[in-house]
């Protein structure tokens, strides 16, 4: 059996219970991703099986709990004991400690908005909760740009299966340039952010 005939298994044994557990596994176990269980279930709604805003639903519930889940770790554990854990565990759930001292340098070079480009791109939304807990971003905030980053992502996925799950090779060539459209985001983000730091930089006093 291949990931996406178990992912379908869960589903169809768990209905949206199954959807919230495989995005919760999604941001703490990356090689389990989102991209195939969105359109998934999107796909079974569209045949009757499941309702798209219960879809939808279920896989915004697993996902933030999932976030929350890693905000506190990053929260609660000093930094020694997080990248001691990653040096140990790190290799089970495919992550580095370099992948969280990339994303910890990144997040707070950046900011809290990118907390929410990063719910939208694969693997980064397993690692930046973890050093927004570690920055001390406030719990309220993250929550709030992390919702709204897995609401669109979540909903733009459900939908692609929807509307599109019958026609595999056109949801590939949609997933191809939406990966592009991701990137920009981040990059006008990025842009945004680090002019308004400059502006500040360089305003009189």
């Amino acid at each position: 059996m291949n990931l996406t005939d178990w992912i379908i298994s869960i589903m169809e044994q768990l209905g949206y219970w199954g959807i919230a557990l495989l995005m919760f596994l999604d941001n703490v176990f990356p090689p389990i991703p989102s991209e195939i269980i969105m359109p998934s279930a999107g796909y079974s709604a569209s045949q009757g099986q499941l309702v798209l805003v219960g879809v939808i639903i279920a896989g915004c519930l697993g996902s933030l709990l999932a976030a929350a889940l890693l905000y506190w770790i990053g929260y609660k554990f000093s930094h020694e004991s997080i990248f001691r854990f990653v040096d140990r565990y790190g290799k089970y759930l495919f992550i580095k400690s370099d992948d969280v001292k990339k994303s910890l340098a990144w997040f707070e070079q950046y900011g809290h908005r990118i907390v929410f480009a990063g719910r939208m791109i694969p693997a980064v939304r397993s690692l930046i909760s973890i050093p927004a807990g570690m920055s001390r971003m406030p719990f309220w905030k993250f929550m709030f740009y992390s919702s709204l980053g897995t609401i669109i992502w979540t909903t733009f996925l459900a939908c692609i299966g929807f509307y599109f799950g019958e026609n595999q090779n056109l949801m590939h060539q949609i997933f191809s340039k939406v990966s592009y459209i991701i990137i920009a985001i981040v990059a006008i983000i990025i842009g945004w952010v680090l002019y308004r730091r400059h502006q500040r930089k360089n305003r009189p006093s």
